[in-house]
């Protein structure tokens, strides 16, 4: 983990910004809970434990900062709010994910199993492809 930081606080710093107390407090959030897709408030919440003076405003401050230097991506899972999660590495596809239905849980699948599908799209209408989001719906083993 403290590879990622620093490797973060030298893209923070190329772009100049530093690794503020809050948003260190923030990343590490982040960091400790990849995997699970929070929203703003429930980041904010873990952060605050943490980091009791820092604001609402400034964990959105900063994930938005994180987010346009590429450190997080926002995930739509259409419940309603924005999720997040770390980019790992900004030049791969972004995975899929399985969202069930009756508890919300959200599980990633590592698998790009669109690579074809892609060329062909990219061949046949000559368009370059960047990325692309694939989400299933349905119900995941512990609801069944």
């Amino acid at each position: 983990m403290e590879n990622l930081i620093d490797s973060l606080k030298e893209n923070l710093k190329d772009k100049g910004y530093k690794l503020t107390p809050q948003r260190r407090a923030t990343l590490d959030t982040i960091i400790e809970n990849q995997g699970k897709h929070l929203n703003t408030e429930e980041i904010y919440d873990l952060v605050k434990e943490k980091c009791p003076e820092i604001g609402l405003a400034t964990v959105y401050r900063t994930l938005q900062l994180l987010d346009e230097m590429s450190i997080l991506s926002k995930l739509n899972l259409d419940d309603g709010c924005i999720r997040y999660e770390l980019n790992t590495n900004e030049n791969d596809h972004q995975h899929h994910h399985l969202i069930c239905q009756k508890c919300n849980d959200v599980i990633e699948v590592e698998l790009d199993l669109l690579e074809t599908l892609e060329d062909e799209i990219e061949r046949k209408h000559h368009f370059v492809i960047k990325d692309h989001s694939v989400k299933f719906y349905g119900i995941c083993s512990k609801c069944k």
